[in-house]
């Protein structure tokens, strides 16, 4: 398990110099529309169901020296590069990028043990494991999702926006809300939740059904984990943290949704899933409660199972949850508004930024509160949210006052308004200072967001994806759409 990743003789005789030379020089556009050509090939082979093909383009892909490359790069551009696994070691100069991607193979390839950490949920008191592989054992992962994921894409179920390229959670809220605005809509929403999916995926099945190479595939599940200094065996379940793991748990649970539309063809039955997280729409109790069962038969198979607990079925006048949205009808109209949940994640987080904040200047609270700021109004810009920016703005500004109070208490109200806020133009009581604006709330505009076509394949249908992004990205400053590694790049088709 911990054997060492030897490097090649050549590698061994390049100088350091070299290397950094022919890292820096690499030309990342070339690198990436090669990549991509195999990959669109990969993505044509499958919907012609040559499997033999797709093997062998997968082969090609994970030996060819672009790939390699680009999988490095991957790993080391990431928000968890300076994070180290069990063997302490990163990748921070070019001449250790070129070595690692001149050195990785799949000979005699060992995955090295995961160290695991704990992470608290949001707004919970509960911890969530996450496994953090090594720079080699990322790498490795990074180069054989490139080969996976153009399968991944073009096997997986139409209404699934998680994990996926150019699709998201806006876009899984949107589809919901056409499935249920109109006043004959289904009634009843079955809210699905997996007692740990990603923790009790069955190795046995991932290695039956998963296009990769089953050797590499078999490193990745089974290389254990290090807590305490103490290793652990996995012998089921994916890695929380590993490159990968998204792509396989969505090809886990791809397939319930032809399931479930061919037992219920025209029957005001909707599917919508994001990673883990699904709702089904159904004309009664009864239906749901059979859609459930269903579900449950599908997902043992896979070694999953749904949660009691959080598996519950609700009647549209009610509402439910879905990744951060009330969905709820009033007097027959449907209305999507950000979650209680939300705002109060949302609320804890802005009052401990600003409780951290006593020391700290104007500027720096600025630059700590404003992306905060922009990130959830970006999230929640599409649906009924102005009323609750708004809200949000009053919630910020008492706590802002309190915070300016802190600071000088031996100084009167008016003296602390006119240290910290100030009149710009038509508006009073901006909180700013001589070079930074704090970003209020009620400033997003509310736009609602076009459809994607469910039936688009990224790799396929490149055109289709560059202009929707082109087209969201002039909607608003900052894109709503999250671009991976994968994404497809401008001037050259890339990734």
């Amino acid at each position: 398990m911990n054997v060492q990743h030897s490097t090649t003789p050549q590698c061994e005789k390049c100088t350091d110099s070299a290397l950094a030379h022919q890292w820096n020089s690499t030309d990342w556009n070339k690198t990436r529309a090669t990549v991509n050509r195999l990959q669109t090939r990969i993505a044509k082979a499958t919907i012609e169901e040559r499997w033999n093909l797709v093997k062998r383009l997968q082969y090609l892909l994970t030996h060819s020296y672009h790939a390699k490359l680009l999988s490095v790069r991957i790993v080391t551009q990431n928000r968890g590069k300076r994070t180290p696994g069990v063997d302490g070691e990163l990748w921070n100069t070019p001449q250790e990028k070129m070595r690692a991607a001149m050195t990785l193979t799949d000979k005699q390839y060992r995955a090295k043990p995961l160290k695991r950490i704990y992470i608290p949920k949001p707004g919970k008191t509960t911890k969530r494991p996450l496994s953090i592989p090594t720079m080699y054992d990322r790498a490795m992962q990074a180069l054989h999702a490139l080969a996976l994921q153009p399968v991944a894409e073009t096997v997986a179920d139409f209404r699934s926006f998680g994990f996926r390229l150019y699709r998201s959670a806006q876009d899984a809220s949107q589809y919901a809300f056409q499935c249920l605005v109109h006043p004959k809509s289904a009634q009843w929403i079955l809210e699905g939740d997996i007692k740990g999916c990603f923790d009790n995926i069955s190795h046995e099945w991932l290695k039956e059904n998963v296009p990769m190479d089953k050797q590499v595939l078999h490193e990745f599940l089974n290389a254990g984990f290090i807590y305490e200094q103490q290793l652990f065996p996995t012998d089921r379940g994916t890695p929380q943290g590993g490159v990968v793991s998204p792509i396989l748990a969505n090809m886990v649970l791809d397939g319930m949704e032809t399931l479930i539309m061919n037992q219920y063809p025209n029957m005001k039955v909707h599917f919508i899933r994001y990673a883990d997280d699904f709702i089904v729409t159904a004309p009664t109790k009864e239906t749901a409660e059979e859609l459930k069962e269903l579900i449950r038969g599908f997902l043992l198979k896979r070694g999953l199972e749904l949660s009691e607990e959080k598996t519950t079925i609700t009647h549209i006048d009610d509402g439910f949850n879905f990744l951060g949205w009330c969905v709820r009808k009033y007097n027959g109209n449907l209305l999507m508004k950000p979650s209680k949940s939300s705002i109060q994640r949302l609320t804890q987080k802005i009052r401990y930024t600003i409780q951290k904040a006593a020391a700290w200047t104007q500027d720096q609270l600025i630059d700590a509160l404003n992306p905060v700021i922009t990130g959830w109004t970006n999230y929640h810009s599409h649906v009924a949210s102005k009323a609750t920016f708004q809200r949000m703005d009053a919630v910020m500004w008492n706590m802002l006052w309190k915070w300016a109070k802190r600071r000088h208490p031996q100084k009167g109200h008016q003296w602390i308004a006119n240290r910290y806020w100030h009149t710009e133009e038509t508006r009073n009581w901006v909180f700013k200072s001589e070079t930074k604006n704090l970003a209020l709330f009620a400033d997003t505009k509310i736009r609602r967001r076009s459809m994607v076509k469910l039936e688009m394949n990224p790799y396929l249908d490149k055109e289709y994806f560059l202009n929707r992004i082109d087209s969201l990205n002039q909607r608003t400053t900052t894109t709503q759409t999250k671009l991976t590694y994968f994404a497809v790049c401008r001037p050259k088709i890339g990734l």
